[in-house]
């Protein structure tokens, strides 16, 4: 398997936020969910993301947007216009109750010729700390870089109440965000993270490979050049100029990401941890994350779940977005 599938293979929408939102020419809308990722769609029409800093984004028909949380975020048609009203994971697209929108379309009421399709991943949707770290705060595919069939079938299946709505709709989200992610690895402009593996069959890619099929494995250097094919030297050269670091020390960052994302999203223990991820004691995996992440393995295991089990339970109400 390789790092991408890996790092996709644990997220799963469930029970997501996922709605059609219709903007007036003048209205803006807070996105202030708190979810870890937001994928925005525009169907019709051109919107405007408006990061809390940075400079408005364009998204134009067809374009799909990831948004990384769990910072609030604008949508407007105008990049100068005003949010008038706030959507939040409690009180998702509450308007539609009052302005008598069918289904899950938010409509504030006027009408608007900018459509757009949403749907969030909050903190129980096992999206991995390694994969938020690659992402910028907001990426666009445009639709003639990667053109995403799923949009008419979304929609589609948005347009009416249907039974199993909800798992269909987790599933064409879990689809459109690894088609999104992949079109944008695949630019050059993207600067791909090294695991993303487009390295070709070099040493390095091969290195690369290994280490992420087998983090486990008690590697050094000279290990790591012969399964490679390689000189230990020329291994030691190549890595460090393409990867930014030496072998041993990308491994060692790639091992405590891994244990902060099983510490995050599973209840194993730390000792059970610590040797999945090539450590020989719970004692060596405390020492090694203290020193290169500030905190230990329980201290992050705390402040990392609070906001997993708050989304968690608000998305075990099960609340649709028509109320």
């Amino acid at each position: 398997m390789d790092a991408l599938s890996e790092l996709l293979d644990g997220v799963r929408a469930r029970g997501a936020l996922i709605g059609r939102t219709v903007l007036a020419p003048r209205w803006s809308v807070r996105f202030a969910t708190g979810a870890e990722l937001t994928l925005l769609a525009v169907i019709d029409g051109t919107a405007w993301l408006l990061p809390p800093d940075g400079d408005p984004v364009r998204v134009g028909a067809g374009d799909v947007a990831v948004v990384r949380g769990p910072e609030p975020f604008t949508v407007a048609v105008d990049p100068a216009a005003r949010p008038e009203d706030a959507i939040k994971l409690a009180d998702y697209c509450a308007w539609s109750v009052r302005a008598g929108a069918a289904g899950r379309t938010c409509d504030p009421g006027a009408d608007g010729d900018t459509v757009l399709l949403t749907g969030t991943y909050d903190g129980a949707a096992g999206i991995s700390e390694r994969l938020l770290d690659a992402l910028p705060r907001i990426l666009v595919i445009a639709e003639a870089d990667c053109p995403c069939p799923m949009l008419d079938v979304v929609a589609d299946e948005i347009a009416a109440d249907r039974p199993g709505q909800q798992v269909v709709l987790d599933r064409l989200l879990d689809l459109m965000l690894v088609s999104t992610l992949r079109g944008w690895f695949d630019r050059p402009q993207a600067r791909a993270p090294h695991w993303y593996g487009r390295l070709g069959d070099s040493p390095v890619s091969r290195a690369l490979r290994l280490l992420h099929d087998d983090p486990g494995r008690a590697w050094t250097v000279g290990s790591l050049a012969a399964a490679a094919r390689v000189s230990r030297a020329l291994l030691a050269r190549e890595f460090t100029a393409q990867v930014g670091e030496p072998p041993m020390s990308y491994l060692t960052g790639w091992r405590l990401s891994m244990a902060a994302d099983l510490l995050r999203e599973t209840d194993a223990t730390i000792e059970s941890i610590a040797r999945r991820v090539g450590y020989g004691s719970a004692f060596a995996l405390s020492a090694a994350f203290k020193r290169r992440r500030g905190l230990t393995p329980s201290q992050h295991r705390t402040v990392s779940r609070p906001a997993r089990r708050r989304t968690a339970t608000a998305a075990d109400r099960r609340m649709s977005p028509a109320g």
